[in-house]
């Protein structure tokens, strides 16, 4: 019974020795969603930042800057950490491809700084994000959630300018 306990106190010292931390798991997930969607921002030539598919729905750039401002915003919520502009990525004058891929790339480097400054035990703390209650996990999930979805809308966009879109970078 004795070298039982001792194998599974072994095995088990093991697995939590090789465990990632919830921190270190989102700084790397974060920096995959970055050079992903960087792929997407360069994979896209300039006369196709002003393309929107119908007039009613936002061009490529307001894709990619909607998704750097929510990145300014979830974060800024589930943090306290104050954006380092004033204001919005989607209201800039300049919307050629230097001047979002900076403005978005930027957006990723505040998420992944601010997770780098965070414990795993920040993740349980409560925060307000857009009027709702939650923990602050839950909005970096919820943040990585709305990157990757907006993301995966340029697709069509991309494809729509006769490109092909980056290959999925799901590891």
């Amino acid at each position: 019974m004795k070298r039982i306990a001792i194998i599974c106190m072994f095995l088990l010292a093991g697995k939590v020795a090789s465990a990632q931390t919830t921190v270190a798991k989102q700084i790397a997930e974060w920096e995959r969603a970055k050079a992903y969607t960087k792929e997407y921002l360069d994979a896209m030539p300039e006369d196709g930042y002003a393309l929107k598919p119908t007039p009613e729905i936002r061009s490529f750039a307001e894709q990619m800057d909607h998704i750097g401002d929510a990145n300014y915003a979830f974060v800024s919520a589930a943090t306290g950490k104050k954006k380092p502009m004033d204001s919005s990525l989607e209201k800039m004058a300049d919307q050629s491809k230097a001047a979002v891929t900076k403005g978005v790339l930027d957006s990723y480097d505040f998420v992944i700084a601010s997770l780098k400054d965070m414990t795993d035990a920040d993740f349980g703390k409560d925060v307000k994000v857009f009027g709702m209650d939650m923990k602050a996990g839950t909005a970096f999930e919820k943040a990585f959630e709305h990157q990757t979805h907006h993301r995966g809308q340029t697709t069509v966009y991309i494809r729509m300018k006769g490109v092909k879109p980056p290959q999925e970078k799901l590891f």
